[in-house]
């Protein structure tokens, strides 16, 4: 059976030339689409999430109000977790289009739509899979090779910006985002100047993007900024055995020349201001400690990382182990024997399989470190899916790896369905938002959850008894994408308004009845909200266990030169029994959620 859409666009494009442009055109307008609802999208609706994300926001705005570009700051303290280049973007936001999340999260979004961009064009360019064996069919039966790049690369930019990582991402002022993108472009910028080897002006250009990009990458995260990256691209190189003929011709002198004259003046200027502070907190504690031992209680077993590459890149993860082993990569022969154009899905396997590697042996486990190999495993897959497309009737003889892999999607999406009927009972342990369970079930959250993951579920059970394999790669597009609109969204706004509005309510109410020289205390059991620093736009003392807190306003009391003799206390209305205080002391303001607002003399 032939695959109408398949064989249209390869008539398509060979009928005209000149349907290129309008090819590249209707490419744009679908990664704009994609962007749009990946990345911008109600992007400043909800307030900034605690934890982190307040954190880097709160440095941005305090370097655009104090106008120290140089040393980070955050509630009266030096904040060395990460060089500056998020916070420079931030501040730049800010000063363009005013202190809100909307422009706080601009760059990470801009980040994100530039590498699914970026993929596709090197999908575009190089996106056809070359296997170690011969092809299942006759090259008449096959798609041309510019149908087929087409096809591979709207695949693998579609998977990188629709799925749970890239979308978490993409729309919170991390620098996780834009560390991707520049980790990411870099090694796409390096993938295509080892690729051209026929126009070495072209290729060089492509080496010089590669250097700038892992220059901003290590101005955006640190040393793993060019560690990670020289790591895979040596290790690809040196299987191949093209470790000196690269290397050679990539100008490496004159390109770690660039990169350092890039990163080095940020570094020099904020060890003059801050000397031994700086570099035993950012290097001594931010990096080498967080690869040898647990930082911040983010521990997790040696399989933490795999957990995350399953359910963040779902539901394409479960392509993943078949589309490696049909790139075949340990025939180093076969690779060795390959021009470089070819070898696209060997170095993404590299990729893959570096990064992976590099944070399963570091003791400090946490997500966000798995979404720089998101655009490798996006291509892996993208290759992999669209070979399966390309050959339509190989469909009729599908191999046992192939038959597991659609077994496992069918299993995910009834998994799937299952974690989001029986989520309100998982959710209501969280003291930040103790209602958060039955706001969600009142707006039938977990029921539209189930039901877009199960109408999934039996379509791809249908597809499969029916042989109509190829058509499960848009299953699991559409239930995305419904899923996204319908549960997703309303969540994450049902999530604000229980947990996070509350303080920034309290916040505002803060910024009017604050007398002057009257400190704000916030009792934070678990860990603090430091969105409250961002939205009172003032410091603020947290204490995190109820037993300390009337000690610790003694403390500030006792301390205080001015005449105001109360503080401001936000503490939850459960802790308020424990926490020492006598009912002469406190008068109540405001109340908002679990929290109230109380001036303390």
């Amino acid at each position: 059976m032939k695959l109408s859409l398949t064989r249209s666009l390869d008539h398509w494009l060979q009928n005209r030339s000149d349907r290129t442009a309008l090819a590249w055109l209707l490419a744009i307008i679908w990664l704009l689409l994609l962007g749009g609802m990946a990345f911008f999208w109600r992007l400043g609706s909800n307030g900034l999430l605690d934890e982190t994300e307040p954190l880097f926001v709160e440095a941005a705005r305090q370097m655009k109000v104090t106008g120290d570009w140089i040393t980070p700051y955050f509630n009266g303290e030096t904040r060395f977790d990460k060089p500056p280049l998020i916070y420079w973007l931030m501040a730049i936001a800010f000063h363009a289009l005013g202190v809100n999340e909307w422009a706080a999260r601009l760059p990470s979004a801009i980040a994100g739509l530039c590498l699914v961009s970026f993929c596709f064009y090197v999908l575009k360019r190089y996106g056809i899979a070359a296997k170690a064996k011969k092809e299942f069919l006759p090259v008449k039966n096959r798609l041309s090779s510019p149908s087929q790049l087409w096809l591979t690369a709207g695949l693998g930019a579609t998977m990188l910006a629709l799925h749970p990582l890239t979308f978490f991402f993409g729309r919170l002022g991390y620098s996780d985002m834009l560390l991707s993108a520049c980790f990411g472009g870099g090694l796409f910028a390096f993938f295509l100047g080892y690729a051209q080897t026929e126009m070495p002006k072209v290729r060089s250009r492509w080496y010089l993007v590669f250097y700038i990009l892992i220059a901003l990458a290590i101005l955006t995260k640190g040393p793993v900024g060019i560690v990670l990256p020289g790591l895979i691209i040596f290790s690809f190189l040196f299987y191949l055995g093209k470790v000196r003929e690269v290397v050679r011709e990539m100008s490496w002198r004159w390109g770690m020349a660039l990169v350092l004259a890039i990163t080095v003046p940020w570094y020099i200027l904020v060890t003059w201001a801050n000397g031994e502070a700086y570099i035993d907190s950012f290097f001594g504690v931010h990096n080498f400690e967080r690869f040898t031992s647990v930082v911040n209680e983010h521990q997790g077993p040696w399989y933490f990382h795999f957990i995350v590459v399953l359910l963040g890149f779902a539901p394409w993860s479960v392509y993943l182990p078949v589309a490696i082993a049909r790139i075949q990569p340990l025939q180093r022969q076969h690779w060795q024997a390959r021009p470089r154009s070819h070898h696209l899905g060997l170095f993404a396997v590299f990729w893959f399989v570096g990064v992976l590697g590099f944070f399963t042996v570091a003791a400090t486990k946490y997500f966000s470190y798995t979404l720089p190999l998101m655009p490798a495993a996006s291509i892996i897959v993208a290759l992999w899916w669209s070979d399966r497309i390309a050959q339509t009737q190989s469909f009729r003889r599908p191999g046992w790896g192939f038959k597991l892999s659609c077994l496992a999607n069918l299993i995910l999406l009834l998994a799937l369905a299952f974690a989001c009927y029986y989520s309100p009972n998982w959710l209501e342990d969280d003291a930040s938002m103790p209602n958060i369970g039955a706001r969600i079930q009142q707006a039938t959250l977990p029921i539209m959850g189930a039901a877009i993951w199960l109408g999934s579920a039996i379509a791809c059970l249908i597809l499969i008894l029916k042989r109509q394999h190829h058509r499960l790669w848009g299953v699991n597009l559409i239930g995305f994408i419904a899923f996204l609109i319908f549960v997703a969204f309303p969540f994450s706004h049902l999530v604000d308004l229980e947990r996070q509005l509350p303080l920034r309510q309290l916040a505002q109410a803060v910024t009017q009845v604050r007398q002057p020289g009257e400190e704000l205390v916030m009792l934070s059991k678990g860990f603090p909200k430091p969105s409250l620093v961002f939205y009172t736009q003032n410091p603020v003392t947290y204490v995190l266990r109820s037993s300390r807190t009337s000690r610790k306003i003694q403390q500030i009391l006792s301390e205080r030169q001015s005449d105001t003799k109360s503080v401001l206390l936000i503490a939850p209305s459960k802790a308020l029994s424990k926490t020492g205080l006598t009912p002469q002391q406190v008068e109540q303001i405001s109340q908002a959620g679990i929290y109230q607002l109380l001036r303390v003399r």
